[in-house]
């Protein structure tokens, strides 16, 4: 009988937890991305959540059926979760298929800070129609890596990143490679913002 009483006390965990609305940052109009469950609010802070760029939009066309938008919790107030921008990532397999028709890949890797004083790391990928020469490669690569760090310099966090995952940098960016050889697609890969945590 004992045992039946101990039994009987055991309290189920789901009636201790509430949901909380996540909520995307004023340059994506905080909209709510998703919902979390959490019997603290204090275990919401900084989890990250993952969200397709068309889930966001409500528009799945190619250009946002393949990137991901990754977000960090920084605040949570009642039952709203407050998030931070921390990166975007093109799907993998979309990158693969995009590398398979072309001949040449040339990935950059450059570190910039907004006008705002924000840092990040952008990971660009440009595909060539047909094979490319070390010279050109390097040329490339030195010409993306300024462009995109005078862009960033001239330009507000907020409307970077909406450059960056809506497509209007990686267009900038292949305006200014295209005459150096036959560039055919620039595309932004990553991108991650340098966090800082305390």
């Amino acid at each position: 009988m004992a045992e039946q009483g101990k039994k009987a006390k055991v309290m189920d965990k789901w009636k201790t937890k509430s949901w909380y609305s996540v909520l995307a940052p004023e340059m994506f109009e905080s909209k709510e991305i998703g919902q979390i469950v959490s019997s603290d609010e204090a275990n919401l802070k900084n989890r990250v959540v993952k969200v397709g760029l068309g889930e966001m939009t409500g528009s799945f066309s190619q250009a946002t059926a393949y990137t991901n938008l990754y977000f960090r919790v920084r605040e949570v107030k009642g039952k709203t979760a407050h998030t931070i921008f921390i990166g975007h990532e093109l799907v993998p397999g979309y990158v693969r298929t995009l590398v398979r028709r072309r001949r040449s890949v040339i990935h950059q890797i450059d570190d910039v800070v907004t006008k705002d004083g924000v840092g990040l790391r952008i990971k660009s990928l440009c595909i060539s129609g047909l094979k490319v020469s070390e010279s050109v490669r390097r040329d490339v690569r030195k010409a993306l890596s300024e462009n995109v760090k005078a862009i960033a310099k001239q330009t507000d966090f907020p409307l970077f990143v909406q450059e960056i995952v809506y497509g209007k940098l990686s267009a900038k960016l292949f305006n200014a490679v295209k005459q150096i050889g036959p560039i055919k697609r620039v595309e932004i890969r990553k991108s991650e913002l340098k966090e800082k945590f305390g």
